[in-house]
């Protein structure tokens, strides 16, 4: 295929030529990966500014995304890929193999860094979702720490570089700058820009004012962000709450299991690993059913297996996307609909995305988590997305609706939310359409659960 780049991807490839260290902060669907490519092929065999080009991405990504793109594009396809992926032996194999560009998942990161060690030998390092290394903690940060004054070049590629606020940008803000704009330690960041709040032994960080602008003018020389409502004509999304009225006996034990959980709490802190798994049980509860102590099947109510039915009924024929969070929900919407396909790993999965692309597959059921970036599935005739379970992120709510509503989306997409009337979904639909989803919206949402149960 010719490759037409739009203005704005003109822009990005060459803001990477004649940045050595840049984040991409562009949103999903504005074509990140080809604009990136088409800036190393030139820096590589025009430029000559880079020699060895490693990408880290998402697993999926990097098994299929990134080749994929290559062999699209008529000016990428002379582009040589290794994919550093599978058990050690084969990665070492990988590693050796003369390539243009070689593609790991961001797993094996800490593998790689100890591999070659002091030897490390790719100039040019590309994170294909940087908000993956949002935490300073993680093995894969700290491994990519250890070798980044060895590279010459970096570009990150997110979509949603703070997913739960500014505390999160610091890490991959660090490693385009090894500090020099948002400080050397996240501990003097968030001196600088937050206040601190302590309770119950829990430390919260809020915001000052005016840190907002203060950052974003530090960093703006070396970030670019755009929106895709700027620069793109997509089709009309449509976000719909659909109300699921459980059954009197569904309700009843609902009520019973949410007392069981919550009155424990009633005169106890809730702390965050404690929301956690009482949110996650109330969501579970509200979908249906719910794992006991022995990992059991706890079955509540059918109330949303018989609403994803009316759907499926009314897109007459035409495929329906549906996102589920718990593996009972996967079983129980299989069970009831045989249709129903989930996507497999490895080339196996990229056949599944061509037969939905292709309208070969009427059901399609993903989990957000391996759904998050890098799937290209606008290309099928589905006009409808059903979220059967209600989550938290922010982050993967955002990357999974825009597998369909993206670059090369013809069709008006409706999201349609499953949520059951007087539970723990209204809770997580109303922090998403905040905009705050995350540890403190769970954890204030457990706490009005528990208000309600005890008055």
């Amino acid at each position: 295929m010719k490759y037409r780049p739009h203005r704005y991807q003109a822009y990005a490839t060459q803001r990477i030529i004649e940045s050595n260290f840049i984040g991409l902060w562009l949103e999903m669907g504005l074509g990140k990966t080809v604009s990136t490519l088409t800036a190393i092929d030139l820096l590589l065999n025009d430029y000559f500014d880079a020699e060895r080009v490693l990408v880290i991405a998402p697993l999926r990504v990097a098994e299929d995304t990134w080749a994929r793109e290559v062999q699209k594009w008529d000016h990428l396809k002379h582009l040589r890929i290794s994919k550093i992926l599978g058990d050690a032996e084969t990665r070492r194999r990988a590693l050796k193999e003369q390539a243009d560009i070689w593609v790991i998942n961001r797993e094996n990161v800490p593998w790689l860094v100890a591999e070659l060690g002091r030897k490390w030998n790719f100039d040019t390092v590309i994170i294909d979702e940087a908000s993956s290394f949002k935490n300073p903690d993680s093995k894969r940060f700290r491994a990519l720490r250890r070798v980044r004054p060895l590279m010459r070049r970096m570009v990150q590629l997110t979509g949603t570089p703070a997913p739960n606020g500014l505390l999160d940008i610091w890490a991959p803000i660090y490693l385009l700058d090894r500090g020099q704009r948002l400080s050397q330690t996240l501990t003097e960041y968030r001196d600088q820009y937050f206040h601190s709040i302590t309770k119950d032994s829990i430390t919260k960080y809020r915001q000052k004012k005016e840190s907002e602008g203060h950052i974003y003018k530090k960093i703006e020389d070396i970030t670019v962000s755009m929106k895709a409502e700027d620069w793109l004509e997509l089709p009309e999304r449509v976000d719909r709450s659909i109300p699921v009225t459980l059954s009197a006996e569904g309700r009843k034990l609902y009520e019973k299991l949410e007392r069981d959980l919550l009155l424990p709490y009633a005169d106890a802190d809730v702390v965050a690993n404690t929301a956690a798994v009482l949110s996650n049980k109330l969501l579970q509860m509200a979908s249906g059913a719910v794992y006991d102590e022995d990992r059991g099947v706890k079955q509540i109510h059918d109330a949303k297996l018989d609403a994803l039915e009316d759907i499926i009924e009314a897109a007459q024929g035409k495929p329906v996307m549906v996102f589920y969070n718990f593996q009972h929900s996967l079983s129980r919407i299989q069970q009831q609909f045989p249709q129903a396909r989930t996507l497999r790993k490895g080339r196996d999965g990229n056949e599944d995305i061509r037969a939905w692309n292709s309208d070969e597959i009427p059901l399609l059921l993903l989990h957000p988590k391996s759904a998050g970036h890098g799937l290209n599935l606008q290309e099928s005739s589905c006009q409808t997305v059903v979220w059967f379970d209600q989550i938290w992120s922010l982050e993967e709510d955002q990357q999974a609706n825009a597998r369909v509503h993206r670059q090369g989306q013809t069709r008006r997409i409706v999201v349609m939310r499953l949520v059951a009337e007087g539970t723990m979904d209204e809770e997580a639909v109303a922090a998403l359409e905040r905009k705050a989803a995350g540890q403190d919206a769970l954890m204030e949402a457990v706490k009005a659960r528990i208000q309600k149960i005890r008055g």
